[in-house]
């Protein structure tokens, strides 16, 4: 809790801190255990609202809230009902010194302040409140592809990984496989009706365990960045060359795909990355495609919300100019996207990938299977 500690001599030249409260999967206790901190830091002396709380019917939930002070939420009118929404403008006019906001992934009614939750918690931060908030493993943007693949399901609602990195602390909220399952039996997490789909799809024993060790290493990840940036602050020891990561963009359907797996890598090395992609010197943007031109205009701005510098390099040759990035920036890691090819097609048109690794040394290469483009006959 020394994080979040009052310090009446500082309040207003600390930065606000932002603690996340990280788990596995829903039920694991992650709200519970946000509004029992918070009742710590309010008998410590902090001035601590609720902002928004989703106990999704939960009676131990609920009454954990118990007296703490609630900003009553904002209505807005949408599709002829009225929806609520965590009232932002009221919570910065009451300026607390902690907020409790739950369910960091949610997407606003549109008509809010901001597009996303995780906005509304960056203004509040601006601001200089101090935010506790939790979320679900599987809804940051880099580990969206894993989950799919492991839970078949689509995990619509993703905040980018940097709202992680901004955070201060990282609290892994963790119980057992098995504890949690039991939990989803006894009606604890979902409605009865909800209870053997639950256990036959998201909640089977493979897919929690694999949420449960993504979850894990996030936090420890977090934990392990800030030790060593600590470090170095301190001067404890020489901050070691920094590592770059590379991830090469193209128009390819499920390109999306390298630019998580780039700031998964990014994230674990605590370094930069770059997402580049390679135009010829005469193209001009989007008339001769528009459809692909749009989905590198989308791949691009994923890749800035990830934390990437976006680079567009002109050369008529791709392989030439990945190459030469690569050695003028030092990168040390590469993802690239390769596409099922024939050996036929290998040899009449080249393999920018084969060229890149014949003439590139001491970089670790990753590729990761996207797409094959149709192409149109003409």
């Amino acid at each position: 809790m020394a994080e979040l500690k009052l310090d009446r001599s500082t309040e207003s030249a600390e930065p606000a801190k932002l603690r996340i409260y990280i788990g596995a999967a829903p039920g694991v206790g992650k709200t519970y255990h946000m509004l029992n901190d918070a009742h710590l830091l309010r008998e410590q002396g902090a001035d601590v609202v609720v902002g928004l709380v989703e106990t999704h019917g939960r009676a131990e939930t609920e009454a954990q809230i118990r007296d703490l002070e609630i900003v009553p939420l904002k209505q807005i009118p949408y599709r002829s009902v009225e929806l609520k929404e965590m009232d932002v403008e009221a919570i910065l006019a009451r300026h607390p010194h902690t907020v409790v906001v739950d369910e960091l992934a949610h997407t606003n009614v549109p008509g809010s302040k901001n597009r996303k939750r995780y906005e509304d918690v960056l203004d509040l931060l601006d601001a200089g409140i101090n935010v506790l908030t939790a979320v679900n493993i599987q809804h940051l943007e880099t580990l969206n592809d894993a989950v799919t693949r492991s839970a078949n399901t689509t995990i619509r609602e993703t905040v980018p990984d940097s709202i992680v990195k901004r955070a201060d602390e990282v609290v892994n909220v963790d119980v057992t496989v098995d504890e949690l399952r039991l939990r989803l039996r006894q009606g604890k997490i979902y409605s009865p009706e909800k209870i053997e789909q639950s256990l036959a799809n998201f909640f089977r024993k493979g897919n929690l365990n694999m949420l449960r060790e993504l979850a894990l290493r996030t936090t420890a990840e977090q934990v392990g960045s800030q030790a060593a940036q600590y470090r170095r602050n301190q001067g404890l020891e020489q901050a070691p060359i920094p590592e770059k990561v590379m991830v090469c963009l193209s128009t390819r359907p499920g390109t999306e795909k390298l630019v998580r797996v780039g700031a998964r890598v990014a994230g674990r090395l605590a370094t930069n990355w770059f997402a580049v992609n390679v135009s010829g010197p005469d193209e001009y943007e989007g008339h001769d495609d528009p459809e692909a031109f749009q989905r590198l205009q989308e791949y691009q701005r994923m890749a800035r919300d990830l934390g990437a510098q976006v680079v567009t390099l002109r050369d008529k040759n791709v392989a030439d100019a990945l190459i030469r990035f690569a050695q003028q920036e030092s990168i040390s890691h590469v993802v690239f996207g390769q596409s099922v090819r024939s050996r036929w097609e290998i040899l009449l048109r080249g393999s920018v990938l084969n060229r890149f690794l014949a003439e590139v040394r001491d970089i670790t290469v990753q590729v990761v299977p996207v797409q094959k483009i149709q192409r149109r006959d003409k």
